[in-house]
């Protein structure tokens, strides 16, 4: 980003404003602040909803992360300073707006032993018995903030300060699907079995996930994911009832 684009963006993510910021000639970044929290995330997910509901042809996607949303478009069909001008005039989301009306998901786990491997070290990390350690993991709902990184993983959080253990050193080659895991003040889902850094403290037996399926995403952005720790038998029971896709 060139110096003058930071000027001229300067201070204007204040007060449910934001910032415009060209990606190339065919996607767009709309920037609501710098910070990762619930009201700057909620305000992006709010104003990404508006933007689909224009139902502009030519609009080919649109991404809400943390804090922003980027617009892929169509540049035979969008000029980008027309498409900026567009998104300027749309409503800032104000705080009332913005408040998550989202699912409120219950997640079952099995923590520990093969299906979270790094749960006592985690433990350890944080000075507590893995009992303990699970037990702060559950205490709270987490917002699901985005997905990314492999299509449906949600970003959960933010966790417990006293679990916010940095990624691996040396992140694994496969990571199951339903593998729960956490980084820094984040925890999450591995929707399918992809390489991974996390440190993995249990395993879903829910799916999230379905590239076949005409709705692939249990999450969204805006829910809330609440972790239920579970069993080896009803573990079982549940995983009898679904199967992972697997890629």
């Amino acid at each position: 980003m060139s110096p003058s684009n930071q000027a001229r963006g300067r201070g204007r993510t204040s007060k449910g404003m934001f910032r415009i910021v060209p990606l190339g000639d065919s996607a767009i970044t709309i920037e609501f602040g710098n910070e990762i929290d619930p009201l700057i995330n909620a305000r992006t997910i709010s104003f990404a909803k508006m933007v689909v509901d224009q139902g502009w042809s030519g609009i080919l996607g649109i991404v809400p992360t943390y804090r922003s949303v980027t617009v892929f478009f169509d540049p035979f069909q969008w000029n980008l300073s027309v498409l900026a001008k567009k998104l300027r005039g749309l409503p800032r989301p104000g705080p009332k707006e913005s408040e998550s009306n989202g699912t409120v998901h219950e997640i079952p786990v099995l923590y520990g032993s093969e299906w979270g491997p790094d749960l006592e070290e985690v433990a350890a990390f944080a000075g507590l018995r893995p009992a303990d350690a699970i037990e702060l993991h559950i205490s709270m709902p987490y917002r699901v903030y985005m997905l990314g990184f492999s299509p449906g993983f949600p970003y959960l959080g933010p966790i417990p300060e006293r679990l916010a253990m940095p990624r691996r050193s040396t992140p694994r080659t496969k990571v199951p699907a339903g593998s729960v895991g956490l980084a820094d003040r984040q925890t999450g889902i591995y929707p399918s079995a992809t390489p991974g850094g996390w440190q993995l403290i249990g395993r879903t037996p829910i799916v999230i996930y379905r590239k076949t399926g005409a709705t692939p995403f249990l999450l969204k952005p805006g829910d809330l994911v609440r972790f239920k720790p579970i069993d080896r038998k009803e573990f079982d029971r549940l995983s009898s009832e679904t199967q992972h896709d697997d890629y």
